[in-house]
């Protein structure tokens, strides 16, 4: 196939950029704890970084139509890069007591501003390329392939970070994760070709996309609330695992690897394997409706795990359901689309997940610190079963075919 080299490059690409993302699951709390930042001031920083992807998204996923996939795909891996190595600086800067309560905090905040403006040209210039150098009939894999490329950053992400933050300093995966991104920038530079000559027809000026059309309304909701409840439980479940374990320093960083290693163990086994298997013989209708009914469920089985193993087993089961909604949803709405509009349908995903991305942290942060620990999980498996019931009634099942 023409595009395979392409295709196990950028996945190479996007598994280091989630690993260097990754490395920071199990240090957030800690490290929001020593510099003396609350719980639901923690969610903060991750739902300013998603509110500036809201906003930019959308312009990248245009803008690579008629600027080429492969230089804003190095752009936003650069950008990711500074604003890690920035947000790093001045987490240091509060350790050292320079900065403090709330200049602290809104440096903290505008570090994350910039990267999610910049870094937020990624993901849709990522699964644009893809479109690209995958016929309909293969597309369905290589989004499941790509999703296990972040299912194995999200594996060995938090095992390293845990390994870095041993030595007692938390902010060395922080800058572990800056450098890491400009390496990737760099073999991008000099390994990825432009994915868009690589595509059997290229219509010179990308059309704008109905985005009222067909099933593409309720695929954009449906991701958006799933990926509020996933990153709200992201969001929280350090916190939770240290509080039912009474755990604290770099027992509790090495404790919350461990569990999200495994828990991204599952993810990537359905990414990497069985949704691949499963897309060539169901629809991705049906994949969503599974998805979100076992994803639900792990949801609904937090509230009552308070062991380590409890809590590991209904990760694992929310990563089992959610490694299927993803990759279904994305080939889904490229399927619906031709191929000059893929870079806009994926750039207008990228911002309904990244809204996602922002109010999940704020809903299962204040549930979490003002309602009881359990609740982000309950409100969050409610959310996904009702998402069921409206996927079921909305979803034809059989396969999208592509727009002309």
């Amino acid at each position: 196939m023409k595009g395979s080299k392409p295709l196990g490059l950028l996945f190479l690409t996007i598994f280091i950029a989630m690993l260097g993302l990754s490395v920071l699951f199990p240090v957030l709390a800690p490290l929001s704890k020593e510099l003396g930042i609350t719980t639901a001031q923690t969610t903060w920083l991750s739902t300013v970084y998603s509110l500036a992807q809201f906003l930019s998204a959308p312009w990248w996923g245009h803008l690579s139509e008629t600027r080429g996939r492969r230089p804003i795909l190095i752009l936003g891996l650069v950008g990711f890069a500074i604003s890690f190595g920035l947000f790093g600086y001045m987490a240091h800067l509060g350790m050292e007591g320079t900065l403090t309560g709330s200049a602290l905090l809104i440096a903290l905040l505008l570090a994350r501003i910039a990267g999610g403006l910049l870094s937020s040209a990624t993901l849709p210039t990522a699964q644009a390329y893809i479109a690209d150098i995958t016929p309909p009939e293969k597309r369905a894999g290589a989004m499941g392939l790509i999703g296990a490329a972040f299912g194995l950053g999200i594996i060995f992400g938090p095992a390293i970070g845990g390994v870095l933050s041993q030595g007692g300093n938390l902010l060395v995966p922080i800058f572990f994760s800056s450098g890491l991104a400009l390496v990737t920038a760099t073999a991008a530079f000099f390994l990825l070709p432009e994915s868009i000559h690589l595509r059997p027809q290229v219509e010179k000026q990308p059309v704008k996309v109905s985005f009222l059309k067909g099933e593409i309304p309720v695929l954009l909701v449906i991701s958006m609330l799933t990926t509020l409840a996933s990153v709200g439980m992201e969001q929280t479940v350090s916190f939770y695992i240290q509080d039912n374990l009474n755990l604290s320093g770099k027992e509790a960083v090495r404790t919350i690897a461990t569990s999200l290693f495994i828990f991204g163990m599952v993810a990537v086994a359905v990414q990497g394997g069985l949704i691949r298997q499963l897309s060539k013989k169901v629809a991705q209708s049906t994949l969503i409706w599974m998805g979100l009914a076992i994803m639900g469920a792990g949801m609904l089985l937090m509230p009552i795990m308070h062991t380590f193993w409890g809590i590991t087993f209904a990760l694992c089961v929310i990563g089992f359901g959610s490694a299927f909604i993803g990759p279904s949803i994305s080939t889904a709405l490229s399927l619906q689309v031709a191929s000059n509009q893929q870079g806009s349908i994926a750039g207008v995903n990228s911002s309904a997940t990244a809204l996602g991305r922002m109010l999940g942290p704020i809903i299962a942060g204040y549930l979490y610190q003002y309602v009881s620990h359990g609740s982000p999980y309950l409100f969050s498996g409610i959310l996904l079963m009702v998402l069921l019931v409206v996927a079921l009634l909305s979803l034809k099942p059989q396969k999208s075919t592509v727009t002309a």
